[in-house]
C-alpha cells in the first residue's frame, strides 16, 4: 500500500517537476511597431517564422506573444504598402523590441509612375521630382497645387487670386513660350487632360480631391518629358490617385476653417480726406459740395471673416480578388469677398481585377465633380479702395435701390455718372454671377502579359474628360455701372460650354534581364490618339430684353496623333541609358508641317558603386546627363485652325448701305498658312546623392533650355488689308538654371524624429530673337495696365526676360522725392518720348527657395513650409493711380486714393503710370502652413483611432513690397484679391 502512494506522488512530482522545466524554457516577446513617420502602426501582421504562431499590432502598435521557445526566432512584420521586415532576435524570458517600416514609396526602389510606365527611382535617368501624399502641405486645400507649392525645386506655383477655387500660375524652370502655354502638361490617372480656362470653372486641379491623391510626379528635362512630345515643352505633372487595398479600411476626415483678409490697402479715412480735398480745392464750391459728412471704411464694407468646412470619406479594401477604393468629398468655403462662394462635391471609384491568373491586370478610374460657384464681383475691390470715404454704403434713395451713387446733378435720384466709381457694395449684392459645373474623368486600362512570351507586355488605355459649365452674369437693373441705353437696364448674360475629350493608347513592353552580358534591356513602344472638342453659347441683353446682341455660339476641336518608343539599357546595374522618340501631328497646322520628331537620350552612372562602395559616408551617387527636344502647338488664344483664312463679320455699326439695304462687311484676319511647330531643346545635367545611410539625400541640376521657331504675335507689313497682327513662328528665347534638393532626417529615435526639407532653384530666362529679319531693337508691346496711353507697361525684347517692365527712368529731388512728370533723357535729344523708355527689371523672381521640417514626439507631431521668392518685381499698379490729381473728376465726383498719393503729390501726372518709381521689389518669404496634431489613444476596443489637428495658413510674410501682396502672377498688382490667413480645426478618424 506505501508502495503505491509512493508511486502516486512520485509520478505527480515528475509532472510538476517536467512542467516547471517546460515553462523555464519558453520566453515573451513584445514590442512595438512604428511607420515612417515613427509613428506606431496598427493592425500590423506579426508571425514566427517556421511557425503557425501569429500575432498582430493593436491601435497603439504593441504586440505581445507569449510561450516562445528560448532562444533564436525570426520575426516577421507585413503591413500593405510597406517592406516586409524579418528581424532574427534571442528570446528570453521577457525580450522587448521595436520594429520601424519603411513605405514602399519611400524606399530607394521606390517605383515611379513616368511616361506610358513606372520605373525604379534609382534607375532614372532624367530630372524628375516626385512628392507623396505624406509630404503634402497639411491643412484644407481645394486643390493639388495649393499642397506641393514650394516643394519640389525648379516648380512655381502662384495662385492669381485669394478667392477659394482659385487658379493658379504653375511653371516648370520658367515659361518657354510667348504667345503660345506656357503651362505645363497635366495627366491624372494617365489621362493627359485640357487645362484651357473654361469659362464658370475653376481650375483644372479642382477637379480632383487632394484627398484622394496619392503621389505627384513632375517630369522636368526632355529626357524625361519627350515621350509626351508634342505638349511636354513646359514640363509634365502626373498626379496618381488611391487605390485599394487587401483590408477594409474606413477613414473619415472633417476640417473647418475661419479665413480673415490679413491687411488692407491703406487709403485716406473720411476726416483725412475731407481735409486734404479743403486744403487742394479751397474755395471752388463745386468740388467741396460734393463732400458728405459719413466716415466709410469701404474695405471692411466688403469683406468678411469667411467659414468653411471640408468633409472626406473612404472607404477601401479587397472583394474577392478586386482591390477598390470609393472615396467621397465635400468642401463648402466661402470667399472673404462678400457674397462668394466655392462649393465642390466629388466622387472617386477604383478598381483593380486581375484575371487569367493574374496575366491581365486591369485598371478602372472614374472620378466626378459637381461643384458651384458664386462669383463675387471683383471689381468692389478696386472700387472698395477708390470710393469717396464720405458717403454712406445707403442714402435713402429711389432711384439706385437705396444704394450711395454718384448721380449728375448731386441728387439722390438724379442721372448717374455712367464713369463714376461704382459702390462696391452694391456691385456684390446686386450681382448674380453663378456657375454649375459638372466633369468627370476616367479612363480603363488593360495590361497583358503574352503567354508564350513573358517578358512583352501590351497595353491598353481608353480615357475620356468630360466636362459641362452653366452659368449666367446678371446684374440687376436700376445699377448706375451697367451701361445700356436706359443706363440702369441692368444685365442679363447666360452662358454654357461642352467639352468632350477622348484618348487611346496602345503600346507594347518588352522588359529582359540579360544575366551572361550582366545587363538588363526594356523596349517600350506605342501609338497614341487623342481627340478635344469644345462647344457654347453666351449671349448678353437687359433686363428689359431692349437691347439684345446676337448670341455668340461657337464649336472647335482638334486632334493629336503620335507614335512613340523609348529604349532602357542598364550594364551592370551601374550604367543606364534611355533613348526616346516621339512623332507628334496635330490638326491645328497644316500637312506640310503637321508632324514633328522629337527625340531625347540620357545616360547615367551609379558612382557610389565604382568609388564608394565600401564607404560609410556616401550611400549613394548618380551622375545623370541628358539632352532632348519637345515641341508645342497649345495656343494661348484658343485657335485651333491658325492656318487656315478667317474673315470677321462687321457689327451693325459698320455696315455698307446700298439703296436702302445695309450689308455687313467681312474682314480678313491675319493667318499664316505656314505655321508649325515651336520646339524646346534641353540639356541637363544631374546629380542624386545620399550621405551617411541616406540621412541625408537630394539631388543637384544643371539645365539649357533653348526655345525656337517661338510661336509669336508680330506686326503685319503696312498696305495689307489683314487685321494689325498675325500669330507666326518667329523669334528664339532660353532659360537657364540650378536646382538644388536635399532632404535630412536629423533625429531618428523611437519616440523623436525630426526631419527638415530644403530646395532651391535658379533660372534666369532671355529672349534672343524676336523678329523674322533679326532685328534686335524689335519690340512687342504686353502687359495691360490703366491709366496709360499705350494700355500696357511690359514688352518682349531681344536681350531681356521675358516681360520686362518698359518705364521712363525717374528723377528726385533733393529730399529723395519723385519729381512730377521729370524724367531721364536716356538718348540725349532734348525730349522725353517713348524713346527714352528703357527696360527695367521683371515680374518672375531670379531664385524660389522652399523649406519644411516635421517634429514628431511620442502622440505629438508638428510641421511647418515656407518658400522664398527673390528677384521678382511688381508694377504697382494701385499707387500709380493714386495722387493728389486723382481727387477729383472733372464729370463730377470725387475719388480716394491710397496713402501713397502724399509720398509724390502730383497733381497732373502725364507720364506718372509708365515711371519706375512704380516697379518695386517684390521679394518675400511667406510661411505657407504650419500644422500641431495629437494622436489620442485607441478607443472602442483598439479599433478606432482619433487625430486632432491645428493649422495656419499663410501665417506670414515678410517682405518690403509697398502693395497689399507681393505674391503677384504676372507681376501686374492691379487690386489684387487678398490672400486670406486662415485658421483650421481638424479631426481624422481610421476605423
Amino acid at each position: 500500500m506505501r508502495k503505491l502512494y509512493l508511486f502516486k506522488y512520485g509520478a505527480t512530482l515528475c509532472l510538476l517537476l517536467v512542467s516547471l522545466i517546460t515553462f523555464a524554457q519558453t520566453g515573451t516577446l513584445s514590442g512595438r511597431v512604428f511607420d515612417d513617420e515613427n509613428l506606431p502602426m496598427p493592425f500590423a501582421g506579426v508571425a514566427i517564422k517556421g511557425t503557425s504562431i501569429k500575432s498582430a499590432t493593436n491601435a497603439d502598435g504593441d504586440f505581445k506573444i507569449s510561450g516562445l521557445p528560448l532562444g533564436q526566432s525570426t520575426v516577421i512584420v507585413t503591413v500593405l504598402g510597406y517592406e516586409v521586415i524579418e528581424k532574427t532576435i534571442t528570446v528570453n524570458a521577457n525580450t522587448q523590441i521595436y520594429l520601424y517600416l519603411k513605405p514602399l514609396s519611400k524606399m530607394l526602389t521606390e517605383v515611379v509612375v513616368v511616361g506610358y510606365g513606372t520605373a525604379k527611382k534609382k534607375d532614372l535617368t532624367g530630372a524628375v521630382g516626385t512628392l507623396s501624399n505624406k509630404d503634402f502641405n497639411v491643412g484644407a486645400v481645394n486643390s493639388v497645387q495649393d499642397a506641393i507649392s514650394g516643394r519640389i525645386a525648379g516648380v512655381s506655383v502662384t495662385s492669381i487670386s485669394g478667392a477659394p477655387g482659385n487658379t493658379s500660375t504653375i511653371r516648370i524652370r520658367g515659361g518657354a513660350s510667348l504667345n503660345a502655354s506656357n503651362d505645363p502638361l497635366i495627366i491624372i490617372d494617365n489621362v493627359p487632360v485640357d487645362n484651357t480656362p473654361m469659362g464658370g470653372a475653376p481650375n483644372i486641379l479642382s477637379s480632383i480631391n487632394p484627398n484622394d491623391v496619392e503621389n505627384v510626379t513632375v517630369l522636368k528635362d526632355a529626357s524625361a518629358t519627350a515621350i509626351y512630345g508634342s505638349r511636354a515643352s513646359n514640363g509634365v505633372i502626373l498626379i496618381t490617385t488611391k487605390k485599394g487595398g487587401d483590408k477594409f479600411k474606413l477613414s473619415y476626415g472633417l476640417t473647418t476653417s475661419l479665413a480673415t483678409v490679413p491687411n488692407q490697402v491703406d487709403v485716406y479715412t473720411g476726416d483725412e480726406y475731407r481735409a486734404l480735398v479743403n486744403q487742394l480745392y479751397a474755395g471752388q464750391t463745386p468740388v467741396l459740395s460734393l463732400l458728405g459728412t459719413a466716415n466709410t471704411n469701404w474695405q471692411d464694407a466688403i469683406y468678411q471673416n469667411a467659414f468653411g468646412q471640408d468633409h472626406n470619406l473612404a472607404f477601401s479594401g479587397k472583394l474577392k480578388q478586386m482591390p477598390y477604393r470609393v472615396s467621397f468629398g465635400y468642401n463648402n468655403t466661402d470667399g472673404t469677398l462678400k457674397t462668394y462662394n466655392f462649393e465642390r462635391t466629388t466622387l472617386a471609384l477604383n478598381a483593380t481585377p486581375n484575371f487569367l491568373k493574374n496575366t491581365l491586370k486591369m485598371t478602372f478610374n472614374v472620378k466626378g465633380l459637381y461643384n458651384t460657384n458664386n462669383f463675387a464681383d471683383q471689381g468692389a475691390i478696386a472700387n472698395a479702395v477708390f470710393y469717396d470715404p464720405t458717403k454712406p454704403v445707403l442714402n435713402g434713395n429711389d432711384r439706385w435701390r437705396g444704394y450711395t451713387t454718384w448721380t449728375q446733378d448731386n441728387t439722390l435720384n438724379g442721372d448717374p455718372v455712367p464713369l463714376a466709381t461704382a459702390n462696391p457694395v452694391a456691385q456684390l449684392e446686386l450681382t448674380d454671377n453663378t456657375s454649375v459645373v459638372k466633369r468627370s474623368i476616367g479612363n480603363a486600362q488593360a495590361d497583358y502579359q503574352i503567354p508564350f512570351l513573358k517578358e512583352l507586355h501590351a497595353n491598353l488605355n481608353v480615357g475620356y474628360d468630360y466636362a459641362r459649365s452653366q452659368g449666367h452674369n446678371n446684374v440687376k437693373d436700376n445699377t448706375q455701372w451697367i451701361n445700356s441705353p436706359s443706363v440702369s437696364g441692368g444685365r442679363i448674360n447666360p452662358y454654357e460650354e461642352t467639352r468632350r475629350n477622348q484618348l487611346l493608347d496602345f503600346y507594347l513592353n518588352y522588359a529582359k534581364p540579360l544575366e551572361k552580358l550582366q545587363s538588363k534591356v526594356e523596349v517600350m513602344g506605342g501609338y497614341s490618339w487623342s481627340h478635344f472638342y469644345r462647344e457654347g453659347a453666351d449671349s448678353s441683353t437687359n433686363v428689359a430684353a431692349t437691347a439684345k446682341t446676337e448670341p455668340n455660339i461657337y464649336s472647335s476641336e482638334y486632334y493629336l496623333v503620335s507614335f512613340f518608343g523609348r529604349l532602357n539599357y542598364t550594364f551592370k546595374d551601374r550604367y543606364l541609358v534611355t533613348f526616346t522618340l516621339r512623332d507628334d501631328a496635330t490638326s491645328r497646322f497644316s500637312s506640310e508641317n503637321r508632324w514633328g520628331l522629337f527625340p531625347s537620350v540620357a545616360v547615367a552612372w551609379k558612382m557610389n558603386d565604382d568609388f564608394f562602395k565600401d564607404s560609410k559616408t556616401v550611400s549613394d551617387l548618380k551622375l545623370r546627363v541628358g539632352y532632348g527636344t519637345t515641341g508645342q502647338q497649345d495656343l494661348n488664344n484658343g485657335n485651333n485652325y491658325p492656318y487656315l483664312a478667317k474673315y470677321t463679320i462687321s457689327d451693325n455699326a459698320a455696315r455698307y448701305q446700298f439703296g436702302n439695304s445695309f450689308y455687313n462687311t467681312l474682314r480678313p484676319d491675319g493667318y499664316d498658312a505656314n505655321i508649325k511647330w515651336e520646339s524646346t531643346k534641353t540639356a541637363n545635367i544631374g546629380l542624386d546623392y545620399g550621405l551617411w545611410d541616406n540621412r541625408i539625400t537630394g539631388t543637384l541640376d544643371f539645365y539649357q533650355k533653348k526655345t525656337e521657331d517661338l510661336l509669336s504675335i508680330v506686326d503685319v507689313p503696312a498696305g495689307t488689308n489683314f487685321s494689325a497682327r498675325v500669330l507666326t513662328n518667329v523669334g528664339d528665347m532660353e532659360n537657364r538654371g540650378v536646382e538644388f534638393t536635399t532632404n535630412a532626417k536629423i533625429v531618428s529615435k523611437p519616440n523623436l524624429k525630426w526631419n527638415v526639407s530644403y530646395n532651391i532653384s535658379y533660372n534666369k530666362n532671355k529672349i534672343t530673337n524676336l523678329s523674322l529679319t533679326g532685328d534686335p531693337n524689335y519690340e512687342v508691346m504686353v502687359g495691360g495696365i490703366a491709366g496709360t496711353t499705350s494700355g500696357t507697361i511690359q514688352v518682349q525684347k531681344v536681350g531681356y526676360p521675358i516681360n520686362s517692365y518698359y518705364v521712363y527712368e525717374q528723377v528726385y529731388d533733393r529730399d529723395g522725392r519723385p519729381m512730377e512728370d521729370v524724367y531721364v533723357d536716356r538718348n540725349n535729344d532734348g525730349v522725353v518720348n517713348t524713346s527714352d523708355l528703357y527696360v527695367f527689371h521683371k515680374p518672375d523672381a531670379a531664385v524660389l527657395m522652399g523649406i519644411g521640417t516635421t517634429l514628431n514626439y511620442k502622440r505629438w507631431d508638428f510641421s511647418a513650409f515656407g518658400r522664398w521668392s527673390l528677384g521678382n518685381w511688381n508694377y504697382n499698379n494701385v499707387a500709380a493711380n493714386s495722387t493728389y490729381n486723382g481727387f477729383y473728376s472733372t464729370l463730377g465726383y470725387l475719388r480716394n486714393q491710397t496713402l501713397s498719393a502724399s509720398d509724390t503729390r502730383f497733381t497732373t501726372a502725364l507720364k506718372t503710370n509708365t515711371s519706375d518709381y512704380y516697379i518695386q521689389d517684390a521679394s518675400y518669404f511667406r510661411l505657407d502652413n504650419v500644422s500641431l496634431g495629437y494622436r489620442l489613444p485607441a478607443m472602442y476596443h483598439q479599433k478606432v483611432n482619433l487625430r486632432l489637428n491645428v493649422n495656419v495658413q499663410n501665417a506670414f510674410v515678410i517682405t518690403d513690397y509697398k502693395g497689399l501682396d507681393p505674391e503677384i502672377s504676372g507681376g501686374l498688382d492691379n487690386n489684387f484679391f487678398p490672400r486670406s490667413r486662415t485658421f483650421q480645426l481638424g479631426l481624422n478618424c481610421d476605423f
